[in-house]
């Protein structure tokens, strides 16, 4: 069974940083995509970045763009983001998904993980 467990999130102040994890189970790790959405209230979720199998080059959201960097740990099955000098437009709810088709398909979600960015 695909497993996928979001967790890293919380309160930081704008300007800061926060590395998110995505902990995965049940499929081959280096086989998969695995990538992050977003939902903030009111919104439509959005993609933020995605890290294909192997060593592909990752996808960047223009909003995040300079100021993350997605990467995998196989020896943990884990994928993490790090988001820096965040800003307020940055809360929301951070999901991480996975497919085989470099998150275009975006087969199985994980539960959210919360991030909320102060002022």
């Amino acid at each position: 069974e695909v497993q996928l467990q979001a967790s890293g999130g919380g309160l930081v102040q704008a300007g800061g940083s926060l590395t998110l994890s995505c902990a995965t189970a049940g499929f081959t790790f280096s086989h998969y995509a695995i990538g992050w959405f977003r939902q903030a209230p009111g919104k439509d979720r959005e993609g933020v970045s995605c890290i294909p199998d192997g060593h592909g080059t990752p996808y960047y959201a223009d909003f995040v763009k300079g100021r993350a960097t997605i990467s995998r740990d196989h020896a943990k099955n884990t994928v993490y983001l790090r988001l820096n000098n965040m800003k307020p437009e940055d809360t929301a709810v951070y999901y991480c998904v996975a497919d085989q088709n470099y998150c275009l398909s975006r087969n199985y979600w994980g539960q959210g993980t919360q991030v909320t960015v102060s002022s």
